[in-house]
C-alpha cells in the first residue's frame, strides 16, 4: 500500500467500511471518521496495518491461476462486477472500472480489492479516451437509450457526412463506441436486455450494428441467451461479441447446456427456519396483490404476482423487486408468501456460487436493485471460456492502423459539420 493515497481512497480500495477499520485496528470510531474525512492524518503504522489486514483477507472473487491466458480488460457500466468475474476467471486483469451508482460502487469495492481507482461517469473518459489504460478486451453492460436518427436522411440529401457521432450522440452507447474507436481492443463484449433488438422498431439495434460493423470495422455476432441452463431463472439477455480481426468464433453455434436439466429454485433457497420473518409479506400487501391480480384476470390480463415453489424456475428478477417482490414470491404453505432474501438473489444471479462467496453491502433495497440490474455470472463465465482460445489468437495480431485513421478523418469531418 502507498501512503501517497488518502486514507479514504485506501479504505475504499480495500473494500472496508469505516466501522470495519475501527474494529480491526481497535481504534476509536470517531478518530477513523476524521481520517476518512481528511480532517486528520493517520500515522504510518496505520497504513502498514491495513496492508497486513488486506493480505490476510482473501478476496471473495479470486484472480485466475498463474500461467493462464493473460490479458487486460476494462469494465464499463460495471454494476457490481458480473461481467468482470467471467473474464477475470480466464486470466484477465481488470485495469479500469467505471460505474456511476455509488451504492453499486461500494458493493464492487467490497468484492474486488483493486490496484486501480473505481471511476464514476464514463462520459468524462470518452471525451478523452487517453485517460483509460490500454486494454485487450472491453466489457460494457451499457444502458439502452433511444437514438435520435431523424437527421440522417437530411444529411444524405445535403451530401453531408454522418455516422455514430450524429446517430448516437448523447447516448451511452456513443461513449462506448468512442472508447472502442480510440483503443481498438482485440475484442469487446456488450450486454443488454433482450428487447434491444426490437427497440424503436429495430432502429436502435440497426444503428448499433452499423456503428460496430461498418464504422468501427469489427466482426460482430449477437445472440440472446437464457440463464435457465445455469440458474433457476428465465432471464434472457442479448450478448454482442466483436473481434477486431476475423476469427473462427461462432456465438450462435455454441452448444448451451440443456435447459431441461437446469437447476430448480430449491437449489438456491435457504431453509425455511433460517429466513427472517421480515421477508414474509404483510397481510395488507398480500391482500393488495391478490386483489390486483383478480381485477386484471377478470379483464383477460395476466398482470399480478407469481408464486413459486422449490421445484420451479423463476421469472426474471428485476431492479424493482424491492417494491413488492411480486414477480418472484416464494410459496410458504400455511403462511403468506415471502420475498427472496438478498443472499438468495445473489445465488439466483450466480454471484454466490460454489466456492465463490459474495459480500452484500448496504440495505436490502439496494441489494435488490443491484442484483436486478446485474448479469447472470455463470452465463458470462460460459461465454468467456468459449471466447478464450479465440482471444489468444486475436491478441497475437496487431491492430490495423487504417481503420483508426478512417475513424479520425470521419470524426473530424462530422465535427466540422456540427460546428
Amino acid at each position: 500500500m502507498s501512503e501517497s493515497l488518502s486514507f479514504h481512497d485506501l479504505r475504499q480500495r480495500l473494500g472496508m467500511s469505516v466501522e470495519e477499520v475501527a474494529q480491526e485496528l481497535e481504534c476509536d470510531l470517531s478518530t477513523v471518521y476524521r481520517w476518512d474525512r481528511g480532517e486528520t492524518a493517520p500515522k504510518a503504522y496505520v497504513y502498514r496495518s491495513l496492508e497486513m489486514i488486506a493480505n490476510l483477507q482473501p478476496k471473495p472473487v479470486q484472480d485466475a491461476p498463474e500461467g493462464d491466458l493473460a490479458f487486460r480488460f476494462i469494465d464499463l457500466f460495471a454494476g457490481i462486477g458480473g461481467l468482470r468475474i467471467g473474464f477475470q476467471g480466464i486470466g484477465g486483469h481488470c485495469v479500469f472500472t467505471s460505474e456511476w451508482d455509488k451504492n453499486a460502487q461500494e458493493t464492487y469495492r467490497k468484492n474486488f480489492r483493486d490496484n486501480h481507482d473505481l471511476h464514476g461517469d464514463v462520459r468524462e473518459f470518452s471525451e478523452n479516451p487517453d485517460l483509460i489504460p490500454e486494454h485487450d478486451v472491453l466489457l460494457a453492460g451499457f444502458p439502452c437509450q433511444p437514438f435520435s436518427i431523424a437527421g440522417v436522411s437530411k444529411k444524405n440529401a445535403l451530401g453531408r457526412p454522418h455516422g455514430f457521432l450524429c446517430d448516437t450522440q448523447g447516448t451511452l452507447f456513443f461513449d462506448t463506441a468512442q472508447i472502442i474507436a480510440h483503443h481498438r481492443p482485440a475484442a469487446f463484449v456488450l450486454e443488454n436486455v433482450k428487447n434491444l433488438e426490437g427497440h424503436d422498431r429495430g432502429k436502435t439495434f440497426a444503428t448499433i450494428m452499423n456503428v460496430l460493423r461498418n464504422e468501427l470495422g469489427y466482426h460482430v455476432q449477437t445472440r440472446v441467451i437464457s440463464s435457465a441452463s445455469w440458474v433457476p431463472q428465465k432471464r434472457e439477455r442479448i450478448f454482442i461479441v466483436g473481434f477486431r480481426e476475423r476469427t473462427d468464433f461462432d456465438l450462435k453455434g455454441l452448444d448451451l447446456p440443456d435447459v431441461a436439466n437446469g437447476p430448480k429454485l430449491g437449489s438456491i433457497l435457504e431453509r425455511h427456519e433460517d429466513v427472517d420473518p421480515k421477508y414474509t409479506l404483510t397481510l395488507r400487501l398480500w391482500e393488495y396483490l391478490q386483489g390486483y391480480k383478480e381485477k386484471h384476470a377478470s379483464k383477460g390480463n395476466g398482470f399480478g404476482y407469481s408464486l413459486f415453489g422449490p421445484d420451479d424456475v423463476a421469472r426474471t428478477l428485476s431492479a424493482r423487486y424491492y417494491k413488492d417482490g411480486s414477480e418472484i414470491l416464494i410459496d410458504q404453505p400455511g403462511q403468506r408468501p415471502r420475498r427472496l432474501t438478498p443472499m438468495e438473489c445473489a445465488r439466483l444471479m450466480g454471484f454466490d456460487r460454489g466456492e465463490r462467496r459474495w459480500q452484500i453491502t448496504g440495505s436490502d433495497t439496494q441489494a435488490y436493485r443491484q442484483f436486478g440490474n446485474a448479469v447472470v455470472v455463470p452465463v458470462v463465465e460460459f461465454l468467456a471460456n468459449a471466447m478464450k482460445p479465440h482471444l489468444a489468437s486475436a491478441m497475437a495480431r496487431p491492430a490495423a492502423d487504417g481503420r483508426a485513421q478512417y475513424f479520425h478523418h470521419h470524426r473530424d469531418a462530422e465535427l466540422a459539420v456540427l460546428g
